[in-house]
């Protein structure tokens, strides 16, 4: 069996540097020039996969020109990354030194028997552009909520000053929401009526899902708290057995869905149900939210893996 290689880039904002096989090393400029040179020598040297660190958004066009240009790419957080290097003994950290980590990373899961959870399809253009509409709305969110917590606090001179950037930010996020509502009309129309047919589900979460969770109605109700952030984890050691905690998942869906579970747990009987029985039995409040809000996204997956509309009396059986 041929030995499978791997490639690692580590990404900056004006530069790449790049490792493979035995000891190559690349480093060029993070523009389209940079991209088609990478490309060129990975398909020189039958690379089989490319592992690229996330950065903040400087990975994004080097990993769709990878991908289109018909090689397998896995964008890995900062902390599996470091975590891997560490494994092995990289305690030293330099831009060549993390190159070649990813590149021993990549031939890792090229050979990993589940490789596809690790190297998957990007998202495509639309939802690309749906996932920064989303972020692009939450940024302005915070920097209101930011702004409204210094009003109070400030003088009748500065008053002026923070209640003009309110304004300003309001008709900014009522101008996001606006693009949102068209791009979702124009691309997720189906899909959209489907999710906001769900007692408590809103634009924002159908947003929000339609740009940062692809795979919901693809995999498991396992995976896909997993992928949220809302699955529980064993913390067991010999005969410790420790509290399950939810760890990792997407950051901005989950701030999401907490706000819309609260919502349901108000208004949606299925939901107010569970939460109610959870409740009678002892959970904690915060525990019996997280719950919530994975039987929320739990019902989303099915509804949009058997392309059926909201059924309460469906999932009340399940409650």
């Amino acid at each position: 069996m041929a030995k499978l290689i791997g490639a690692g880039v580590d990404v900056a904002k004006d530069t790449l540097e790049a490792a493979w096989g035995d000891g190559q090393h690349l480093q060029v400029m993070n523009d389209a020039s940079g991209w088609d040179a990478l490309i060129a020598a990975f398909r020189e040297a039958q690379v089989d996969v490319v592992a690229v660190e996330a950065t903040g958004g400087y990975e994004s066009k080097l990993a769709y020109a990878l991908q289109a240009a018909g090689l397998s790419v896995a964008v890995l957080n900062a902390l599996q990354a470091r975590r891997f290097a560490q494994s092995l003994g990289y305690l030293a950290k330099t831009d060549r030194v993390d190159a070649r980590m990813l590149a021993e990373f990549a031939a890792f899961l090229g050979q990993h028997p589940q490789r596809a959870r690790y190297v998957k399809v990007l998202p495509d253009e639309r939802r690309q552009c749906m996932a920064h509409l989303v972020m692009r709305r939450r940024q302005l969110s915070d920097m209101l909520t930011a702004e409204r917590n210094r009003l109070g606090l400030s003088q009748a001179r500065a008053k002026k000053s923070i209640q003009n950037v309110i304004r300003t930010l309001e008709r900014e996020i009522n101008r996001i929401d606006e693009d949102m509502d068209d791009h979702v009309r124009t691309h997720f129309k189906d899909l959209a009526k489907l999710l906001d047919s769900v007692t408590g589900v809103g634009k924002v979460l159908i947003a929000t899902t339609l740009g940062m969770l692809r795979e919901l109605g693809t995999v498991s109700r396992t995976e896909i708290s997993a992928l949220a952030g809302v699955a529980p984890f064993n913390g067991d050691s010999a005969k410790h057995r420790g509290k399950r905690r939810i760890y990792g998942g997407r950051t901005e869906l989950r701030n999401v869905l907490y706000m819309a579970t609260l919502s349901a747990i108000r208004h949606n009987p299925v939901i107010r149900a569970f939460h109610d029985r959870l409740i009678g039995k002892g959970k904690l409040p915060k525990v019996a939210i997280v719950a919530c809000m994975r039987k929320l996204l739990v019902i989303l997956n099915a509804m949009v893996r058997d392309n059926a509309p909201w059924d309460p009396s469906k999932h009340q059986k399940t409650a």
